[in-house]
């Protein structure tokens, strides 16, 4: 009796750990994902959507949504496949507002949109464990064509690679979490008389703690910023660097513009499913004189506001 009393002890002390801990590849914040990859032979289907909403002219809407597919090829490389799906709703007044003002068909126009994106492939492969080494260490690397513009919802015909660095750091019992994501996109974007060779840079930050079983409340940190020098009509502009990620010719060009973020994310976790939302506010921006950046801030290709929400389902 005293056995198996202890035993019981024991399966309950576990069964409370295990629903404090964030378990394999959850996503704690908007953004920034952690080193986790899948156990081996376990799928997960996740259904998310950012709406970034708000310029400083009009008013503007662009719901990011992407239902995806997880599977653990082993319990250190995990595969991911997701669709792309742009939802635009705008109508902006100022002509300096490119490419949304003459998309929706100049003055007074608006232009109201679902469409497919595209499709992105990726792998994740976990280095090291964040709750057995010093620091987690993940690599991703990934392949994404879009054949719609994000900003716009225009047609485009992009190819895009994708690498990612992904650093994780626990504290206290695992109830305290870091996380820092670095992302490096090469990307080939062409518009009608539009060519641009275009290198993105996202680097994302959160923090995280357990405030209660299955909940951790945090906070997200983003930057995201493109170097290039479009080409329209076979001209570049003279007083800018082209970015350049042919092999013979790597070449990282001006800054186009930049938009940072930072507010407060929620997560909450049962044993086959978890749901994780927050909203973060660009605090400021810039960039080239060629993008519309003004009040300390970018309005041509950032938003007032980020919010998003992503439900997965672990099997």
């Amino acid at each position: 009796m005293k056995i198996k009393g202890l035993l019981s002890v024991i399966a309950f002390a576990g069964g409370m750990l295990a629903s404090n801990v964030a378990s394999a590849d959850e996503s704690l914040w908007l953004y920034t994902k952690g080193t986790d990859t899948r156990p081996q032979g376990t799928f997960e289907l996740k259904l998310s959507n950012i709406s970034r909403i708000g310029k400083s002219t009009g008013d503007y809407v662009f719901n990011d949504i992407r239902p995806e597919i997880e599977y653990g090829i082993t319990d250190s490389l995990t595969i991911s496949a997701e669709i792309l799906i742009f939802d635009h709703n705008y109508s902006v007044n100022d002509p300096n507002m490119q490419p949304m003002y003459d998309t929706q068909g100049g003055a007074g126009g608006r232009f109201n949109k679902t469409q497919f994106g595209g499709y992105e492939v990726a792998l994740k492969y976990n280095v090291l464990s964040p709750y057995k080494d010093v620091v987690g260490l993940s690599l991703g690397v990934g392949y994404e064509r879009r054949e719609k513009y994000r900003l716009d919802g225009a047609d485009i015909s992009q190819n895009s690679v994708p690498g990612t660095i992904f650093l994780q750091k626990n504290f206290l019992d695992d109830t305290l979490i870091f996380a820092l994501n670095t992302k490096v996109e090469l990307e080939r974007r062409n518009s009608p008389g539009v060519l641009e060779e275009e290198i993105s840079l996202d680097v994302s930050a959160g923090v995280a703690y357990r405030v209660a079983p299955k909940w951790f409340v945090g906070l997200e940190f983003r930057h995201q910023s493109d170097y290039l020098n479009p080409e329209e009509a076979g001209v570049t502009d003279p007083g800018l660097h082209r970015s350049s990620w042919d092999l013979d010719d790597f070449r990282i060009g001006s800054q186009h513009q930049n938009g940072n973020y930072f507010g407060p994310t929620v997560h909450y976790a049962e044993k086959d499913w978890w749901v994780t939302a927050g909203i973060l506010a660009q605090v400021w921006g810039g960039g080239s004189q060629h993008s519309y950046s003004e009040g300390g801030k970018n309005w041509d290709e950032h938003e007032r506001i980020h919010a998003g929400v992503t439900v997965a389902y672990n099997f």
